[in-house]
């Protein structure tokens, strides 16, 4: 999928979130971010969006390179699966972020960005910490062969364990998709 845009800084965006990561319906709020995981043909980008909601993630992208359609990737994906309309995304201060074809993607598909503080890593910490479990529970410092086995690897993680699996203290010791299914059911 290609992007045409600047890649210039747009004007400050607030920060909408202010660390206030308990949210009460799906798809109100989004937090999104990168990280990097090790290969031998060199690093790998992924950039995941997540509902604050019930912590699942609902959207992810990898790519050999942190051009801004990574993260424009993502968030399509959160999209196509979501259909949210004016949900605030929330992210850290990465140019991605602040790249026009962000906020003309963001206008058109009625997502409301904001971002943290600069240098502020509490301000994503659900983010932060989606990407802790996934290295301390996945990737444990391993360096991968190629590419591919570690976009394979991530795939299992969150499908096949994190989303369907994994349980969160914060939502009462259950998984996101347990805690999504109870919520539909209520």
């Amino acid at each position: 999928m290609r992007y045409r845009g600047a890649s210039k800084p747009a004007a400050a965006i607030p920060d909408l979130v202010k660390r206030n990561f308990d949210v009460i319906r799906p798809n109100k709020v989004w937090v999104t971010d990168i990280t990097y995981i090790r290969t031998w043909e060199g690093w790998l980008y992924l950039a995941v969006v997540i509902d604050l909601f019930s912590r699942k993630i609902i959207g992810w992208a990898v790519a050999s390179s942190l051009r801004r359609e990574l993260v424009l990737d993502a968030v399509v994906n959160a999209v196509r699966t979501r259909r949210a309309k004016e949900t605030v995304i929330h992210s850290d201060q990465g140019s991605q972020y602040g790249s026009d074809d962000w906020r003309r993607f963001c206008q058109r598909n009625r997502l409301e960005p904001s971002m943290s503080r600069r240098g502020n890593c509490w301000d994503n910490a659900v983010a932060e910490s989606f990407f802790a479990s996934l290295k301390k529970e996945r990737i444990r410092k391993r360096i991968y062969v190629n590419r591919d086995a570690a976009i394979d690897n991530v795939r299992h993680y969150i499908d096949g364990f994190y989303n369907p699996v994994r349980r969160h203290r914060h939502l009462g010791g259950v998984s996101p998709d347990e805690f999504e299914a109870r919520a539909k059911r209520a």
